[in-house]
């Protein structure tokens, strides 16, 4: 029975090295307090305008940050920080550049914010030097959105675009918070009782981010990896594969099993471009991905203006699919760290590896290491049926 599950066991061990390159991806402890301190302090600052129509204002998270998603930009220490500062005071009688105007005169009274303050198409954004910047997207509320969706500036100042945060965000953590039905955690029961005494049981990891973050994280990097030596411009904007990668992981997880985490990435990566809508009109292909919290926003709508867009985002995900079979087949320490530097970037699979080989060898030299003959090396407490003991290499100096 546990010779059947090796493969399944391998799987698990190869998402382990994912999850490792999550963590490095996102912001630091230090990165993250920070960015609360600064969020909150703008917060105040806006709030506490001697105008009343700021004064009612709200600031709350939106994008990655809110949803748990980030994932550092590749040779860069700054990740965004994306804020939505909600205006109720103001209906669409009042026009994007007025609005976006008031935000941006009480950002400049502050002398500090003032000194870092950038102009965006619609936003403000205050630069953090090296470490994070906050992109302050003014809204007011949106009265024909059921859902209490928002309407924010479009890049031109010109009219306002329907948008729901707040509406989204719900809609992803509620996803996130399925879980799959895995098999070998589903038969663990009867699999203890059948065991041998030397055999320990099959743990289930915890997951502190979600398996969704995960997918999501995973996702992002490899589009960040794939566009770094091609035209950047073409990337899907991260929108797009967050949405299409949390309707295919709720697909998945209520008409699947899977025997590990790596299969639920592969089946989610997979279908993520079913649920992109197309319409064909005068031989000319019109794409869709709504959002579902309000009426009238389009995710793809860059996709019909620049149809290169849309080709881009399937050959990207043709490219994905296949650097995770390769990843699935590798064989060693070698071969993953491979597919997963030309994947995901150099650094951080350098520094996983390294990190895999120092927890082998602190394991060998407690005399803790095991083989596993269909995935090798390992110090996880994994069902694998009387593993071999590997005595303490001598080869290079005291162990």
């Amino acid at each position: 029975m546990y010779m059947e599950r090796r493969p399944a066991l391998r799987k698990v061990e190869i998402f382990g090295l994912l999850e490792r390159l999550c963590e490095r991806l996102e912001p630091s402890e230090t990165q993250t307090n920070r960015a609360q301190s600064s969020y909150e302090a703008v917060g105040r600052w806006l709030a506490d305008a001697e105008d009343n129509r700021l004064a009612t204002s709200g600031i709350y998270l939106q994008g990655s940050i809110a949803l748990g998603t980030t994932v550092k930009p590749i040779g860069q220490n700054e990740y965004d920080v994306d804020l939505v500062c909600h205006l109720p005071a103001f209906g669409q009688w009042l026009s994007p550049a007025l609005c976006k105007q008031i935000v941006g005169d009480r950002l400049k009274a502050n002398q500090r914010y003032n000194n870092i303050l950038q102009e965006k198409p619609r936003c403000w954004r205050l630069n953090y030097a090296d470490e994070f910047h906050l992109d302050i997207t003014p809204s007011i509320p949106n009265a024909n959105c059921a859902n209490g969706g928002e309407l924010v500036p479009d890049k031109a100042l010109s009219t306002w675009k329907p948008s729901n945060p707040k509406g989204y965000r719900d809609a992803f953590k509620r996803r996130a918070e399925l879980v799959p039905q895995m098999r070998l955690l589903m038969s663990y029961a009867e699999d203890r009782a059948r065991a041998d005494a030397d055999i320990e049981p099959f743990p289930e990891r915890p997951r502190f981010k979600g398996l969704l973050c995960r997918i999501v994280q995973i996702a992002k990097r490899h589009r960040d990896s794939y566009f770094l030596e091609r035209n950047m411009s073409l990337a899907p904007i991260s929108v797009i594969i967050t949405t299409l990668a949390a309707w295919s992981y709720e697909h998945c997880v209520r008409t699947m099993v899977f025997d590990s985490e790596l299969d639920v990435l592969h089946a989610v990566i997979r279908h993520m471009r079913t649920f992109i809508l197309s319409n064909t009109i005068e031989g000319r292909v019109y794409w869709a991905i709504w959002n579902e919290t309000t009426e009238g926003e389009n995710f793809a709508e860059r996709w019909n203006a620049e149809p290169a867009k849309a080709a881009a985002f399937f050959e990207w995900h043709a490219a994905i699919m296949l650097d995770l079979e390769r990843l699935s087949a590798a064989e060693g320490l070698d071969g993953l760290g491979r597919t997963l530097a030309s994947s995901f970037g150099q650094a951080p699979a350098r520094e996983i590896i390294q990190e895999m080989l120092d927890s082998m060898s602190a394991a060998r030299s407690a005399r803790m290491l095991a083989v596993a003959p269909a995935i090798g090396l390992t110090t996880a407490k994994v069902p694998v049926a009387r593993a071999t003991s590997v005595r303490s290499n001598t080869f290079y100096g005291a162990s």
